[in-house]
């Protein structure tokens, strides 16, 4: 993987991964805003298998947001997650707070370069891959990085939070 240097128009992920020095590949795309699943449509605009390209989800863990980061080819358990950070109740956040907190919009929230740093969960079939792909911060835009650089750029803990 070829390290990039922070371009101009860059986004809050990819002045992050620039700052800390971590290799990763950007893959843009065309986004249709007419795409009902914004993580399908980046892993079929890039080729890559649904299993290792992965959602940016925030839930409200015991009043609490915090990040998940699952494959898109299943879904977030939302108990996992919970019992993952040693919390009780779990639901998805709003999607007004997740966007004002994290500082992107919905469909590209990263979980790298957020506004506030939130407790983040990869999940555990992250491991299984070289590489793999988070939006970079705004939908069309994907950032592939090692898993291990994911979670030591994240501070996260890795569980098996995904549903296939």
């Amino acid at each position: 993987m070829a390290k990039n240097k922070r371009q101009a128009g860059g986004t809050p992920a990819t002045v992050a991964l620039a700052a800390a020095g971590t290799a990763y590949v950007l893959h843009a795309y065309e986004h249709d805003p007419a795409s009902p699943s914004y993580g399908e449509e980046a892993a079929r605009a890039l080729g890559v298998p649904p299993e290792r390209v992965f959602k940016t989800l925030v839930a409200d863990i015991d009043g609490t947001l915090t990040v998940a980061v699952v494959p898109v080819a299943g879904s977030l358990d939302l108990k996992a997650l919970a019992a993952a950070v040693g919390g009780k109740r779990a639901a998805m956040a709003d999607p007004v707070a997740a966007e004002r907190t994290t500082g992107y919009v919905r469909g590209g929230i990263s979980p790298l370069g957020q506004r506030k740093k939130l407790r983040t969960v990869l999940d555990a079939s992250a491991s299984e891959y070289e590489t793999v792909c988070v939006s970079a911060g705004r939908r069309g835009l994907e950032v592939e990085l090692s898993p291990t650089d994911l979670a030591t750029l994240t501070d996260a803990v890795t569980a098996p939070i995904g549903r296939v």
